[in-house]
């Protein structure tokens, strides 16, 4: 797969293309490209996928925080894994909102060489919008490539958004965003030091540092897995702002107890899956009752994870 960042940097003679912000890449997002994918290997051309960053939303309406489900190099990752062959992670700005629907088709036509172009139902480009389904449909035999759009992809009778993906997560709900994606709700990041408490209450903690526009689960503890270099280790995660040491604390911290494993893990990178919701954050009287609760945490995470690891001490 590769990935470029503008629509410029690409000469290609012929192309099967969708367009879209993709984050998350959900089940909605899956379908559309699997069936680009289809459609590149049967017309035998390259499938392209243009994603935008930032999000419109963020440029036009001013969202925030940003709260981006994945970061650009991850959704190019996924949108590789189902087929695709080309990622362009195009800036998105004012400047190309105010282009014309003809206008920006006409430039994607120079660059990509698109004969078949995959939307979703309710997609639509250029300025105000004007480029919706019913204009495509329209001006598609003109500009000669072919349009196919593909419906949407409802989970628990409603339609998938990458916006139903947030709300899960703000609720705290991983298992909700875990069937949205197809997959568990994933952060990743580079160690980083900590206050050192951990250590101190013998159930050292890695703390991640995380782009600062991610979307973060609800306060509270996670059962999740850990990935650390080719090692998948089962993990205590809480994100919160420690209440019972540092009450005023005021950007989230993530941090993660890895089970049954003690190497010094400073500035590596990490990835956590989170698989269930254990509890919501709490404020303890000390930390005696903390390390209880943790230690309870721990069993759980076990239960939770299904693990059965040789040596495991609570």
């Amino acid at each position: 797969m590769e990935h470029v960042r503008d629509i410029d940097q690409l000469q290609l003679a012929a192309s099967a293309l969708t367009i879209g912000s993709f984050d998350g890449v959900h089940l909605g997002h899956q379908a559309l490209i699997r069936e680009l994918a289809t459609i590149a290997r049967q017309a035998d051309v390259p499938a392209v996928a243009l994603a935008f960053f930032p999000h419109p939303a963020v440029v036009l309406r001013g969202r925030k925080p940003a709260l981006y489900i994945t970061s650009p190099d991850e959704r190019a990752e996924l949108l590789g894994r189902l087929g695709v062959d080309v990622v362009v992670t195009q800036t998105f700005d004012r400047a190309l909102a105010s282009v014309r629907a003809e206008a920006f088709l006409e430039r994607l036509r120079r660059h990509l060489g698109f004969q078949h172009l995959c939307i979703g139902d309710n997609f639509a480009l250029g300025r105000d919008r004007e480029g919706d389904r019913s204009y495509l449909e329209q001006v598609a035999p003109r500009m000669g490539f072919a349009l196919r759009v593909i419906p949407p992809v409802q989970v628990d009778g409603e339609a998938l958004s990458s916006s139903r993906v947030r709300q899960a997560l703000r609720a705290g709900d991983v298992r909700r965003a875990s069937r949205y994606l197809g997959r568990p709700f994933e952060l990743a990041g580079k160690v980083v030091r900590g206050a050192g408490r951990g250590h101190t209450l013998a159930i050292p903690t890695a703390n991640l540092e995380v782009w600062e526009e991610r979307a973060l689960p609800a306060h509270g503890v996670y059962a999740c897995w850990a990935q650390v270099g080719a090692e998948r280790l089962p993990a205590v995660t809480n994100i919160g702002t420690r209440p019972t040491f540092e009450g005023d604390q005021l950007v989230p911290i993530v941090e993660a107890h890895l089970l049954d494993f003690h190497a010094d893990l400073y500035g590596t990178e990490m990835r956590l899956a989170f698989i269930d919701r254990l509890r919501g954050e709490q404020r303890f009287s000390g930390p005696e009752e903390l390390v209880a609760q943790i230690r309870k945490d721990i069993e759980r995470t076990r239960a939770v994870l299904g693990a059965r690891l040789e040596g495991a001490d609570a």
